[in-house]
C-alpha cells in the first residue's frame, strides 16, 4: 500500500465508534452503501478484514483493531492541528500504555513507573493490572507501549517481542513486630512450621521459593495462597503470616504496612523485565523506567 485514502479511514474510525454502520450513516450525512463501500474499500487496501459480523453488530477483527488504534492518533493530531492553526491550546499530552503483571508489588510498580510523570514532556500515563500473557497479547497489538513482568517473554510465533531486564534483587521475608520476634531467630531453618503467606501457584516467585524451601528443606505451614499482592500484605499486616517480597522495595514495606524484616535470602533472586516491541527502547518514558530502574531501584 503506497498511500493512506484518508476518506475511507475516516468512515472506518466511524463505524468502529458508533458500532454499526446504520449509526455511523447518521454522523456523516452518507447513504449506508457509500460507507459500506469505502470500507470495503480500506479493507483491500490492507489486504485484511476490518469487522467481522457477531450476531446483529460489528466487531473489530485484529487487524481492525490496529487501524482503529491509529485512526484515533490521526484524527486526534488533525483536531490538534486545526487548534493550533486558529491558535487554540491543543492541550495533548503524549499517550503511555504499560501493562502491569497482576502479581507484582504495586509498591515496586509505583516506583519502577514514576520516572514517567517526572518528565519535561506532557505525559499521559495508563495503566493496566492484569494476567502478563493477555498483557503481551495486547502489546502484539499495539494496544500497549509497554508490559512490566518478572519474567520474559518466550518466543511466539508470529510476533516480536524485546524483553529488557531492569534489574534484580533479593527477597526479604516481613511480617508483624510479633511474629518476626518469633521466627528471625535461626532464619531460615526457622521458617519450618512458621505461618507464610504465599503467591498463588504458577507464579514466578512461587515457583522459586517452592524450590527454595524443597533445596534447603524447609517446610512451612502455608496459611493462604492470594494472587492480588496488596491483599496479601493487608492479611500480613493483621498478624496472619509471613510473607516474601522483593528486597529492593522493603523500606517502603515496612512503612506501609507496618511490618518488619524476619530474614533474607540473596540466593533467591527476583528479576523484571521491561517488555516492548521495540529492540531498542526509544519512548521517553520507557527510557526513563529503565534508567532510574538501573541507576536507583536496583543500584545494589
Amino acid at each position: 500500500m503506497e498511500w493512506l485514502n484518508y476518506h475511507h479511514l475516516l468512515y472506518f474510525w466511524m463505524t468502529a465508534r458508533e458500532g454499526s454502520i446504520t449509526q455511523a450513516c447518521r454522523k456523516l450525512h452518507l447513504t449506508q452503501p457509500t460507507v459500506s463501500g469505502q470500507i470495503r474499500a480500506l479493507e483491500r487496501a490492507v489486504q485484511a478484514k476490518l469487522f467481522e459480523r457477531s450476531g446483529r453488530s460489528l466487531v473489530l477483527t485484529e487487524t481492525g483493531t490496529v487501524v482503529f488504534r491509529y485512526a484515533e492518533e490521526i484524527f486526534a493530531l488533525g483536531r490538534e492541528l486545526q487548534d493550533a492553526l486558529a491558535d487554540r491550546p491543543t492541550g495533548r499530552a503524549m499517550r503511555f500504555s504499560v501493562g502491569v503483571a497482576d502479581a507484582l508489588p504495586k509498591v515496586l510498580v509505583h516506583r519502577l513507573l514514576e520516572p514517567a510523570l517526572h518528565l519535561d514532556a506532557d505525559i499521559r500515563v495508563t495503566c493496566i493490572d492484569g494476567e502478563p500473557d493477555r498483557l503481551l497479547a495486547r502489546l502484539a497489538l499495539h494496544e500497549l507501549d509497554l508490559v512490566v513482568t518478572d519474567y520474559p517473554a518466550s518466543p511466539r510465533v508470529g510476533t516480536k517481542t524485546f524483553s529488557h531486564l531492569l534489574g534484580d534483587c533479593g527477597v526479604s521475608f516481613l511480617a508483624t513486630e510479633t511474629l518476626a520476634r518469633q521466627y528471625r531467630r535461626g532464619f531460615p531453618q526457622s521458617l519450618t512450621g512458621a505461618p507464610l503467606l504465599l503467591p498463588v501457584p504458577g507464579t514466578t516467585l512461587r515457583r522459586s521459593l517452592d524450590q527454595w524451601f524443597d533445596e534447603e528443606e524447609i517446610r512451612p505451614r502455608i496459611r493462604g495462597e492470594i494472587a492480588d499482592s496488596a491483599l496479601l500484605k493487608a492479611f500480613a499486616a493483621s498478624g496472619a503470616g509471613i510473607f516474601a517480597a522483593p528486597s529492593a522495595v522493603e523500606e517502603e514495606l515496612t512503612q506501609m504496612y507496618g511490618v518488619t524484616v524476619v530474614g533474607r535470602e540473596e540466593s533467591l533472586r527476583e528479576r523484571f523485565y521491561a517488555i516492548s516491541v521495540e529492540k531498542r527502547l526509544k519512548h521517553p518514558a520507557v527510557v526513563a523506567i529503565s534508567q532510574q530502574a538501573r541507576r536507583q531501584l536496583f543500584r545494589s
